[in-house]
Order: structure tokens, then sequence, then C-alpha cells
């Protein structure tokens, strides 16, 4: 739906449609419509159950609008309307629920706005001129030269260490602050944080795909993603105790191959005996980052980690991040013990901050995005700059440098916030 552009289908597809259940909002919306110049017998009755069922047997048009007042479940109604609904549509929907959580629900489902009833010409106009604009927009075979792609994995010595916390802040700057559209996928099925830490909802998106790898592709990595931002979208779950998951790995590397085409940079959280299990996860990353702490116990484990990488991924550029980094005097042992422990150096501490920390929390945010130009930050910002500069060489492999061209290779378009529900 609100998916990156995909050319070459605009040609047979109508410019706008809508789906309305009520006299009042088909009388506002063909009036909208004869103002921008379309078809007003393109709006009609029927809502969301009539836009499927229209939708399965025809091309969909590059904006539509739903009303889903009938709807006793939008979420579940519109990743219905998603089956059957082509990439590149600008969907808009209206209700008469002023519900926050569905509001913002709407929007990591893909939906560009969402607008209260009893409609008003002012509002839906506006929202439609938006729609426009985004279509007229640059396509993302303008954007300039295709950067190469760079691929991260990020893996924390033990639980707590902070590796989700990492990957999350990480995620949020090279998206942000690199301008790279990045993907980030949470391989911890049960107690995956990454979601959570940005005040998402995960979805089942994850779930499906493990167990369902047949259904994987760029289409469903559109659907199935929940975006944090304009340029960063996440994959996590939150499976149930009670539900192990079973399964080979292949899902996973499948998802891994289908992020590599649709962002710039993807960053993938591998619980550690996950890494043990599916050393294939790792086969294409560029670099990878282990998280670590300034304990005897997290010493020893970085050590094995450092020699499982030697073995199974030599290609992999490692990075040694001590993470949560308290004074000297509180250490367990000391920079320079653990060094001499791993025998190499520590490539970036990131000091602990506990007010930080828990100023992010209670945000829904990541620490990199609270904490702006704090003595935490930076490491993760030179952390950032080195991981996501990757450029092709002669003979095709991938280098790391400061220096090439961060453009966008991938258009994720804008979602509005309406005047509507406040956001929270």
């Amino acid at each position: 739906m609100n998916a990156p552009w995909r050319s070459g289908r605009s040609g047979q597809r109508e410019t706008f449609a809508a789906f309305v259940s009520d006299d009042h909002s088909l009388d506002v919306l063909r009036a909208c419509a004869g103002e921008s110049g379309w078809a007003p017998e393109r709006a009609v009755k029927g809502g969301l159950r009539e836009a499927i069922r229209e939708l399965s047997v025809s091309a969909s048009p590059n904006i539509l609008f739903i009303d889903l007042s009938d709807s006793a479940d939008p979420i579940s109604d519109i990743h219905a309307l998603a089956e059957v609904c082509e990439p590149g549509t600008v969907v808009i929907t209206a209700g008469q629920r002023n519900d926050v959580r569905l509001y913002r629900e709407l929007l990591a489902s893909g939906i560009h706005d969402y607008l209260l009833k009893p409609l008003l010409p002012d509002l839906v106009n506006e929202s439609l001129a938006q729609a426009q604009a985004i279509l007229a927009g640059p396509r993302a075979e303008s954007q300039g030269p295709e950067n190469p792609h760079c691929a991260i994995a990020v893996v924390g010595t033990r639980g707590g260490v902070g590796a989700s916390t990492v990957t999350t802040s990480l995620g949020w700057l090279i998206s942000e602050r690199r301008g790279r559209t990045t993907g980030i996928l949470d391989l911890d099925l049960h107690f995956g944080t990454a979601a959570l830490s940005l005040d998402l909802d995960p979805g089942r998106g994850l779930t499906d795909a493990i167990e369902n790898p047949s259904r994987i592709d760029g289409l469903f990595i559109e659907r199935a993603m929940v975006r944090a931002n304009e340029r960063l979208a996440i994959l996590s779950a939150e499976s149930p105790l009670a539900a192990p998951i079973l399964t080979d790995g292949t899902a996973f590397f499948q998802l891994e191959e289908e992020l590599r085409g649709a962002f710039e940079c993807t960053l993938v959280d591998i619980p550690r005996d996950m890494l043990i299990r599916h050393p294939h996860l790792v086969s294409e990353m560029q670099h990878a980052v282990i998280v670590t702490e300034f304990t005897l116990a997290a010493a020893r484990d970085t050590i094995r980690l450092l020699s499982w990488f030697k073995t199974n991924a030599p290609h992999c550029a490692i990075l040694i991040v001590a993470n949560r980094v308290h004074p000297a005097s509180l250490l367990e042992i000391s920079r320079k013990d653990f060094e001499t422990s791993i025998e190499r150096s520590v490539d970036h501490i990131v000091p602990f901050d506990q007010k930080l920390a828990a100023q992010a929390a209670k945000l829904g945010k990541s620490i990199a995005e609270t904490g702006g130009r704090s003595k935490t930050v930076a490491p993760l910002l030179a952390l950032a700059e080195q991981v996501s500069s990757v450029e092709d060489d002669a003979a095709g492999r991938k280098k790391t440098g400061n220096e090439g061209s961060l453009l966008d290779k991938l258009s994720v378009l804008t979602m509005r916030k309406p005047g509507g529900p406040n956001r929270k």
C-alpha cells in the first residue's frame, strides 16, 4: 500500500477511487474528486469490504480512500486489504473512532492518513493534495547511483549487555544522520526488545514468515515491517512462551535477502545461541558488532565469539563495543586487562548514563535519538559512520571507509500526522 514506488505500473491504474459507507461522505469525496480533476463516479458506496472485493479483480488506483466505519476490527481488515492492494498505492482512511492507539496502528500498517468523520472538505482536500505530492515526488530510479548495501550483525556476549539498545541506536543514526533507508531484524523471537524500545507493536510479520517461508518476498516485507520513521523499519516478534518455534533457519536467511533488496542498510540483532545454530545468518554480513562489558564472564565469551567468527565468517570485519561502561573504579576488570585477555583493542566505549536510559525508555525512543550530543551517543555515532560507509572496489568486493555518497536508494513515503488524534 503506502510502500516504496514501483515503476511501470502507473499507466495501467486509475488515479483515484473511494469506498465510503454514508451519503455525506460520498458527497464530500465526489466534490473533492471533481475539484482535483478526477471522475466523481470513482467515489462509490460500499466501504472496506466492497473495496477488497473490487480490488481483488482489478488494478489498484494510485490514491485509495477507504471508510472504516463499518469495520469491527480495522487492523485485521486493513491487512486483508493489503493482500489485494498493489505496492505504490497511497491509502487514506476515515472512521468515527477518535482512538490514538488505532491511529498509530494504522500508520504502522502502511496507511498514509486517517481522518475523523464527519468528513470536512478542507481536510479531505489537504490529504488528497499530500497524496498527489507523494506520487509526483522523485522516484527511486531518479535518485542517483545505487549505494552498495551495508549489512551488520549485532551480537551480545551475554544477556543484558545492551545489544538491542546498540542495534536500535545504530538503526536510528544510520537512517537519520547517514540518510540511508534502514531495516532492523530482531531475531530474539520470544524476548526481543527492538520494537518495544521504540514504542512499537511488533505485529505478526516475523512469526508469519517463520511459519510460512514460502510467503517471503518483497511485498511481504513491505507489509510486515513496522515503521519507526520515514527511513527506519523494524521486523520483530513477541512469540508466546508456550509456543516454541522450530525452524531450520531458512526463513531467516530469506528475510535477510529480501531486506537487502528493500533497504540500503540492514541490522540483524542475533542472539548468540541462534548464531551458533544458524551460522549462515552472517554469510552475507560485512560487519559483526560484538557488544560486551568489562566483566570476567564477558571477556571469556568475547574470546569465544572472536574465535567463532574467525572460523565461520572470516570475511566479517569485527568491531568490539563495550557498552554500559561505568567509571573505572566500579569496573569488575579494567579496560587494559580486558583487552589483554581478548588480545585486541576495544573499538568503541559507550559510557553508561542511567538518567538518559530512563528518559529514552519513558519516551519510547532510542538512546541515540534521546541523547543528542551526549558522551553516550558520540561513540555510537562514530560506530554508525564506520559500519554504514561501504563502497565497491574494482574487484566487486566490499570495503569500508568514510567516503562515498549517502543518497537514498529507496523512497519511503512520508506519513502525515493529521490534526485528529493526538500522538502520545
